[in-house]
């Protein structure tokens, strides 16, 4: 059981506060600063303030919790996001909106997994973080974080104006499960391809209303089984048959997240569909994303494309490798087999683009 540390943040607000929002600090550099040796340690956040002390002009009711042990992205996986969700789902109720400060290199998959498992979700969940430690300079934590906490608070006509998970980063607020890291240099580290931008900060927020889901009428409910017997297999030129029946054949493998070339085409070499069809036969599920950034998988729009959907392989339509991989996991956890051709097919949290040529 993961342990946590919570921390009120006296931000002089009056009374009543704005909003009130949690910030969950997972890890990442954001909150990371060095010690004498230069080695990097999380900073202690009940100075907060003392780092950034425009948080007080936000007028906001601010709690801090913090991982007792912070988790490098790297590492972060089904754990974590079910603890996250449980924070979420045992705050839900206390709460305006969630900050949830984490390492860049996994955030687009933490977002899309807390993304099919926070069901009938009507409050912020806003990612973000940093490239360079808060106490940097030209640091883009501070700027990060005080935007997210402000979209996070922000209300229109009484209900959250972002209700849903997302990423903000580099002044963009991407839609969670939409987005990739694409930038290991740049502020702007996210992408996303197939949905526009919720909002843009210039001078002040523009929020793209017709991109942002609407107010769910669901009751709010959190999924919290993986099944994380899952893996992908990207396809490129010249791949071999032991290579490719290695990962078919893996003991206990029930999904496969294949990454095939532009609208979900892929070799019509005879003992490639045929270790297909037969890990098929045998209960795999097989769903096939494109590996270009902006796009869609048309199964059937090419000769190369078309014996996949005759062995029973999914079309992932827009959805990125991440949101691919993580509903994947949720489905199989949550769901029977007979129900995951459906569930894969068809949007849960914006996902996917509807009506799209996936067969």
């Amino acid at each position: 059981m993961m342990e946590y540390q919570k921390i009120n943040i006296n931000t002089a607000t009056p009374e009543p506060a704005r909003s009130r929002v949690m910030i969950i600090y997972t890890g990442g550099t954001a909150g990371m600063i060095p010690d004498a040796d230069g080695t990097l340690r999380p900073f202690d956040f009940s100075l907060i303030l003392q780092h950034l002390p425009a948080l007080r002009n936000l007028s906001l009711e601010l709690t801090v919790l913090s991982f007792s042990e912070p988790v490098d992205s790297s590492n972060i996986g089904p754990d974590q996001w079910a603890a996250l969700a449980t924070i979420i789902e045992s705050n839900h109720s206390d709460q305006d909106g969630f900050v949830i400060l984490h390492g860049t290199d996994t955030m687009a998959y933490t977002a899309s997994a807390l993304s099919f498992m926070l069901k009938g979700l009507n409050k912020p969940v806003i990612f973000t973080g940093a490239q360079l430690s808060i106490i940097h300079p030209r640091s883009d934590a501070r700027e990060n974080l005080i935007t997210a906490l402000e979209i996070a608070s922000t209300k229109t006509n009484g209900q959250a104006t972002v209700p849903e998970v997302a990423i903000c980063f580099g002044n963009e607020l991407l839609r969670g499960n939409r987005s990739k890291k694409a930038e290991s240099n740049q502020f702007d580290a996210f992408q996303s391809e197939n949905h526009p931008p919720l909002a843009k900060a210039g001078v002040k927020i523009e929020f793209n209303h017709s991109a942002i889901r609407e107010i769910s009428t669901e009751v709010f409910q959190v999924r919290k089984k993986f099944c994380p017997d899952v893996s992908i297999l990207k396809i490129f030129p010249g791949m071999q048959p032991a290579a490719v029946t290695a990962i078919l054949s893996t003991p206990g493998l029930k999904g496969i997240v294949m990454e095939t070339f532009g609208s979900g085409n892929a070799p019509t070499y005879p003992w490639f569909l045929e270790a297909l069809s037969k890990a098929i036969s045998s209960g795999l599920i097989v769903v096939n994303i494109s590996q270009c950034a902006g796009g869609t998988v048309q199964q059937g729009r090419y000769e190369t494309s078309r014996e996949l959907s005759s062995i029973g392989v999914i079309g992932g339509a827009d959805m990125t490798t991440e949101a691919a991989i993580t509903k994947l996991m949720v489905g199989l956890g949550e769901l029977n087999i007979s129900e995951i051709k459906e569930w894969m097919q068809n949007p849960v949290a914006g996902e996917l683009t509807s009506g799209v040529a996936a067969r």
